[in-house]
């Protein structure tokens, strides 16, 4: 049975302050939408452990941001899980939901179960992209995958790139209420500083010269970011998750003392951008030789996404920067030819035939 805090809170994110500590921080609960992520591909159990866990960050850290169109987080390792995607795309409209994607690539054969979860991606990096739209420059940062979680490279990204100590817990499973299905769950708190003003040089302490928390707050900012630390760790599992304790009773729970303040709730859902049309986009680079190669038996290239699995039919002719026709089959005047000699767009997350692939990070 569903209950009334269950349907309130269900993939919601909940911004938050403790202003007696100078601590912001966001609550999060991912159900239908990750159970719409993870039932859409049949992943190994510590494949889909990774992507709850980096959709999870991406809800928390996209709602932090002041977003005008998408956060991705990328985590790529030369292990035998090579890629996780996600992409956080922010509300269309004033009060609408935010829409989140997740998605990963892996090698079976090399997975590894005597291995932690963490240590199936191998060497690598975690990385973040802001994109805001047309007429902005993408913002891209690198950190190398370190700490044993995608929790702690994230908080590694901010300390090293921002300047900004930030701690995450997150707690993720499959679940089942009473006369209700199994499906997936996932709960988390943000905890990040405010951001101050000209820093001082620090010297980094952490793992592989890395900076830490630890290097960058002094005195009583440090004493209040312990102390919200110190609530933070008495969280359990079944409080992060839920639907049992509300995000609300979780804050006041956890903060009381802090003096939290909260703010309006954002909605998130399972939202992916994929078109035919950004499909085209991704193969205008080619040739009508390249494409010929990408045709399957039946004379039509096929792609599907990445993301939701999307299925895509397209006339070759109407493929790369030699397309003869257009969408709907009509003959393409001289014109038009020398305008879809210019590709355009970005990768859209789709996988063709023919063995060509493009990067999986959707735009859109």
């Amino acid at each position: 049975m569903t209950t009334i805090n269950q349907i309130t809170w269900d993939d919601t994110i909940l911004p938050f302050q403790l202003d007696r500590s100078g601590v912001r921080g966001r609550i999060a609960r991912l159900d239908g939408a990750l159970e719409h992520i993870l039932s859409r591909h049949d992943y190994p159990a510590q494949v889909g452990d990774l992507v709850a866990e980096l959709a999870l960050l991406t809800a928390l850290i996209g709602e932090s941001i002041k977003l005008r169109w998408k956060l991705s987080l990328q985590v790529r390792g030369n292990g035998a899980i090579r890629t996780i995607a996600t992409d956080y795309y922010a509300p269309e409209t004033e009060g609408g939901a935010a829409r989140i994607r997740a998605w990963a690539s892996f090698d079976a054969e090399r997975l590894d179960a005597s291995l932690p979860t963490f240590d199936q991606i191998g060497e690598g990096y975690f990385a973040v992209l802001i994109d805001q739209g047309e007429g902005t420059t993408p913002y891209q940062g690198l950190t190398p995958l370190a700490g044993g979680s995608l929790a702690s490279c994230a908080e590694t990204y901010f300390a090293q790139s921002e300047q900004l100590p930030t701690r995450f817990s997150l707690s993720h499973g499959r679940s089942q209420m009473a006369g209700d299905t199994e499906r997936w769950r996932a709960g988390g708190v943000m905890l990040q500083t405010l951001p101050a003003g000209a820093m001082p040089e620090i010297s980094a302490s952490g793992e592989d010269g890395l900076i830490q928390s630890s290097d960058i707050l002094q005195g009583t900012e440090s004493e209040n970011w312990n102390r919200a630390n110190f609530l933070l760790d008495t969280v359990e599992d079944i409080e992060l998750i839920g639907p049992s304790v509300t995000p609300s009773d979780l804050l006041v729970r956890l903060f009381h003392e802090e003096e939290p303040r909260i703010y309006d709730t954002q909605k998130v859902a399972f939202g992916c951008s994929c078109n035919a049309d950004k499909v085209r986009n991704t193969l205008s680079i080619y040739s009508a030789k390249d494409i010929t190669h990408m045709t399957n038996a039946d004379g039509m290239v096929t792609a599907d996404c990445q993301f939701c699995g999307a299925h895509y039919e397209l006339h070759p002719q109407s493929l790369g920067f030699e397309a003869t026709i257009d969408a709907e089959g009509n003959p393409l005047a001289k014109d038009e030819d020398a305008a879809s000699a210019a590709p355009v767009g970005q990768p859209s997350g789709a996988q063709h035939a023919g063995g060509q692939q493009p990067d999986a990070q959707a735009a859109g």
